[in-house]
């Protein structure tokens, strides 16, 4: 397999206040299509512990200070995060340094489901699954509320195509919500394509390190 990191073309923002993806670029070998996705899922794993703590925090720092910068992060009033577990991009700078912004985390259900709640710190709890998620007596955040998500991924594709852990929850989610979705992954976890299925629905936009680009998939704003 071949990693790559995004391209861009240096140019002007769009009016959404991202760039647009060289798409010319990334031309290289492409995930051999018989590799099953619990066989991608442990390379990617791997791949991204390797990246190290050190550089993952670095990241994580640049990654917040991008998405801050974004005017559609600006201008949106409720924002659905995750709260990172292990080796995922971390974002909770950005709760720290916006305290009044209106945010919504995630509680997985039994049933597969997630419901968001309001996000506060002092009412978290710890998942059998090892993420911190909040209480269940916190207020309800409808999806229909939230104007931007943030989206953790194992991995992306250029196109905005998710790999996530296997749960599915949310590929669910996506499937109906209808704000602006930001998948949130290191630039070395961004592939030239992934495999996915009728039921996926792809992120609009991507956030690394490098910068907030938009899908390739996505017609240029």
């Amino acid at each position: 397999m071949t990693w790559y990191e995004i391209s861009v073309y240096q140019q002007p923002p769009q009016k959404d206040g991202c760039c647009v993806i060289n798409r010319g670029y990334n031309r290289g070998m492409s995930i051999p299509p018989a590799l099953e996705k619990g066989q991608l899922r442990s390379q990617c794993r791997r791949q991204r512990a390797s990246l190290g703590a050190e550089f993952r925090l670095q990241a994580s720092r640049e990654i917040c200070a991008h998405i801050t910068a974004w005017p559609v992060f600006q201008q949106a009033r409720v924002v659905s995060t995750y709260l990172a577990m292990g080796a995922e991009v971390d974002l909770s700078l950005l709760l720290e340094q916006y305290p009044t912004r209106q945010w919504a985390v995630p509680r997985v259900l039994p049933e597969g489901r997630m419901l968001f709640h309001a996000y506060d710190p002092a009412h978290l709890v710890r998942h059998p699954f090892g993420m911190a998620e909040p209480a269940a007596h916190l207020p309800l955040v409808a999806s229909l509320e939230i104007d931007l998500a943030l989206v953790p991924g194992l991995a992306y594709d250029i196109c905005g195509w998710r790999l996530g852990y296997g749960g599915g929850f949310f590929d669910r989610f996506l499937a109906g919500f209808g704000g602006t979705s930001l998948g949130v992954a290191f630039a070395a976890m961004v592939l030239s394509d992934l495999p996915h299925h009728g039921h996926d629905v792809p992120v609009q936009y991507l956030a690394t390190e490098t910068g907030v680009i938009c899908a390739a998939s996505r017609p240029a704003a």
